[in-house]
């Protein structure tokens, strides 16, 4: 397969998994340690899927082929969902340190291949912050990487905000990841088998999204950057009503100075994992303006290679297709 070769192809949500993360997670369900039926969903058949779980284990060689048929320059790697936010709060601080030490240590020997993201515990917000300052100081950490809601909590509340202040010091851009709705919400998804990514992830990050939008956090970090997935969860499109809507008296709660809109295009970046679909593409380019889309596979979850190709000839010019695969990335994660 020949492919373009006017710019680097840069993915910025590629997913791995530590064995000591995937061992304690199948333990956490085998042993009925955890309550979370989201987690119980998403992670209880994981083992059987083989392919699935040696493609998430694997960044080294084998990753490299995928990523070389496909046309895949460079991946910006993060730990998979729900990371090590499942876990009682010291367990998931030792697990954060030790992925993160894994990841450096892969993007040290292929520099030119993988990039990181740092996975951190928001259960200790405090040891978060630091965990954020180690890894983008000493390991070269790109960035940040959370899995959504931690325990059915979200970002919003305040006693999370020392992870802000440091991403924010540090011009570490944190990218939401979804997980399957908290458990206070996961019901009818979970009855209708919506709860995973044909519905569940993108309601459970426009969601989250909008609450951190909601608290006025980005008025106290106003230099804070958050990147979301898959075209956006669906908010470039509703930005219209969303911002209608933030005017009402329904709305009393919201405490931000400005529209959501105002945040969405000053705060927020967007990447395409898993829809390569032009118009969803081109409509956020739109909207929020083109260098605040990059390009994603979501590999391994969803790894077809003539995906690529299917990017490659969206109707944009060149030039914004360019920002698209590789300068939004470059910029925006300090490459």
């Amino acid at each position: 397969m020949s492919f373009n070769t006017d710019y680097l192809r840069i993915a910025t949500e590629e997913a791995w998994v530590s064995p000591e993360v995937l061992r304690l997670g199948m333990e956490l369900i085998a042993t009925h340690s955890t309550d979370d039926p989201g987690f119980i969903s998403m992670w209880g058949k994981i083992d059987r899927n083989k392919l699935l779980v040696s493609r998430l284990l694997d960044i080294g060689e084998r990753r490299i082929a995928d990523m070389d048929a496909a046309g895949i320059d460079m991946q910006i790697l993060s730990l998979t969902a729900p990371g090590v936010q499942v876990f009682d709060a010291p367990t998931g601080n030792r697990l954060a340190i030790e992925s993160n030490d894994i990841l450096a240590e892969a993007c040290r020997k292929y520099p030119d291949r993988f990039a990181g993201l740092a996975a951190v515990a928001p259960q200790d917000p405090a040891a978060a912050a630091l965990e954020i300052e180690r890894s983008m100081q000493r390991l070269d950490m790109k960035g940040v990487i959370i899995n959504s809601h931690t325990k059915g909590e979200y970002l919003d509340d305040p006693k999370f905000w020392p992870i802000f202040e440091a991403a924010e010091a540090l011009d570490a851009p944190i990218y939401i990841h979804p997980q399957t709705p908290s458990p206070a919400m996961i019901k009818p998804y979970l009855d209708r088998g919506f709860e995973l990514a044909m519905l569940g992830f993108g309601a459970e990050v426009a969601l989250h999204t909008l609450a951190i939008i909601q608290s006025g956090a980005f008025d106290r970090f106003p230099k804070l950057k958050i990147v979301i997935g898959h075209a956006g969860e669906g908010l470039p499109y509703w930005m219209y009503r969303i911002d209608y809507m933030s005017r009402m008296s329904m709305a009393s709660k919201y405490k931000a100075e400005l529209l959501p809109s105002a945040y969405l295009k000053r705060n927020i970046w967007i990447t395409t994992s898993g829809v390569p679909w032009a118009p969803a593409v081109t409509m956020a380019q739109s909207v929020l303006g083109v260098e605040r889309v990059l390009y994603a596979m979501d590999y391994p979850y969803q790894y077809v290679p003539k995906e690529v190709t299917m990017v490659d000839e969206f109707p944009i010019s060149p030039e914004d297709k360019k920002k698209l695969f590789e300068t939004n990335a470059v910029e925006l994660f300090n490459l």
